[in-house]
């Protein structure tokens, strides 16, 4: 099958269905490619697609991809700076998704985003704007998710997803993106 076969999803699938489906045709997409920002990439593809098949809130997502820690990077050096990152602290990076241009460097701890990397757990945010210290890459969203990807117990990347809508996610949605994120751990070279 062509890989933009793989992004189809059938009128009136339910969320779970969809969910299963991204599953299926991400092992398909990821086998014998181990490298992280391919598979991000498609994966983010994958998800767009997905949620625009679904009904709303879902169809209101306005932003999925992802951020990867820094020193999964190769070799990097920050314009105005000499070194990689300040010692101690640990910094995701953006990387593939789709949706508007996005923040570029998140804090372990900061935001959404770096609060389920430094806990490593599912952060599931109903609406950002009761949210202390919501990082606003776009004014539109209201709701998020984000889900750790964990190697060896340590954060790798997260999962992002974004929605304008309040409430956009729910429990299922949550499910099926950490099945996605253990994949994900298990499918490409940290």
């Amino acid at each position: 099958m062509p890989h933009a076969d793989s992004s189809y999803f059938a009128p009136g699938l339910t969320k779970t269905e969809v969910y299963s489906q991204v599953l299926e045709q991400a092992k398909g997409l990821l086998d014998g490619q181990r490298n992280w920002v391919s598979n991000l990439a498609n994966v983010s593809s994958l998800l767009w697609h997905a949620y625009a098949a679904l009904p709303a809130p879902s169809s209101a997502v306005n932003w999925a991809g992802f951020y990867v820690r820094q020193d999964r990077f190769p070799s990097l050096v920050f314009a105005g700076s000499d070194t990689k990152e300040t010692p101690g602290t640990q910094t995701l990076l953006l990387g593939p998704f789709h949706g508007k241009p996005a923040c570029q460097l998140i804090q372990f701890g900061r935001g959404v985003c770096g609060t389920a990397a430094e806990k490593r757990e599912t952060v599931l945010v109903p609406d950002v704007l009761n949210w202390e210290g919501h990082i606003a890459c776009d004014a539109e969203s209201r709701s998020e998710i984000v889900v750790p990807i964990l190697v060896n117990g340590e954060t790798v990347a997260i999962i992002d997803i974004d929605c304008t809508q309040p409430s956009g996610f729910d429990e299922v949605d949550r499910k099926w993106l950490e099945a996605l994120a253990v994949i994900l751990a298990d499918s490409c070279d940290w």
